[in-house]
């Protein structure tokens, strides 16, 4: 998120933790646009129910990325393009100070917007960007960013080099905090539990603080969550999806094969499906409204 130090924003630090907070967030980032210029605006907004990520939107000329948990008045070059073969050395310094390096906005319809760096050299992609689609929060670029991504988890989960998904507001606009949000099944809330759950991959993606989501499957009584691994010993696989705060809509599986099954949205909000880790090298899970607008979505659960 940008404050009005941001190109395009216009509001304050102290406007953006109030809008947080009426919003029902528990964790924000500010990554303001190749500057630290209000990290030590954000001390007195944080609090016990507040986490504030320090952050920078890295905006190269060839596609932006994310710099999430650096330090205090970091500031990490931006002047750069692919062609430079610079990229890895400004994220090992992000690495080196704990952060996490996010894809950002990778098909945004501006110049130097589309991200042109490989994915594999980053931790995370951003698959769903609010910024740009303020009246409905879901857009054609985000079902491309969600469509490449998609394809790449099969070889990726293979190597165990796989790159989770999060979706962020990108706010620079009153009314766009937390459209959409990041949910991070931590144990606590800290930067560093944050960032290990993103990382790791145990995070669901919302459109709003409204609706609620949760994944789980089950091999006899192996368990496991959005973001772990399952081993299934060869027996059959049941996934469970529950969804609340979305009226009507539909749910899909996927797996390395694509779409593997669709269903409607039943009145209860609770789905349950069969597979076996010889049919599903993964399963995720995708809500959407009636529109085929996207409500919630989460990253894979492994089967071995």
């Amino acid at each position: 998120m940008h404050s009005l130090v941001s190109s395009g924003g216009e509001l304050t630090p102290e406007q953006l933790a109030a809008a947080a907070r009426a919003t029902g967030l528990d964790f924000i980032a500010t990554t303001e646009h190749n500057t630290a210029e209000t990290h030590a605006a954000w001390g007195p907004q944080a609090g016990d129910d507040l986490l504030v990520i320090l952050g920078q939107e890295v905006t190269t000329g060839t596609g932006h990325w994310l710099a999430l948990g650096i330090d205090p008045g970091q500031v990490v070059d931006w002047r750069y393009r692919v062609r430079d073969n610079v990229i890895g050395d400004h994220l090992a310094q992000v690495r080196r100070a704990g952060g996490l390096c996010v894809a950002a906005h990778p098909h945004a319809p501006y110049p130097s917007g589309v991200f042109m760096y490989p994915y594999r050299d980053f931790d995370v992609v951003e698959v769903w960007n609010g910024r740009w689609s303020s009246d409905l929060p879901w857009n054609a670029d985000n079902e491309s960013a969600l469509a490449e991504w998609g394809r790449s988890l099969a070889t990726g989960l293979d190597d165990g080099q796989w790159r989770p998904a999060m979706g962020n507001s990108d706010a620079h606009l009153e009314g766009q905090l937390g459209t959409p949000h990041t949910v991070v099944l931590a144990d606590e809330l800290s930067t560093e539990a944050i960032l290990s759950g993103i990382r790791a991959g145990r995070t669901w993606i919302a459109e709003s603080a409204a609706i609620d989501l949760s994944l789980e499957v089950c091999a006899g009584p192996r368990r496991a969550g959005i973001g772990e691994r399952l081993d299934t010993c060869g027996e059959p696989v049941s996934v469970r999806v529950a969804v609340q705060g979305v009226p009507a809509g539909t749910v899909t599986f996927h797996t390395d094969r694509g779409r593997a099954r669709r269903e409607p949205l039943p009145a209860g909000g609770v789905l349950e499906w069969v597979t076996s880790a010889g049919e599903s090298a993964f399963v995720r899970v995708e809500v959407r409204h009636p529109s085929g607008h996207m409500a919630a979505l989460t990253n894979p659960v492994t089967l071995t």
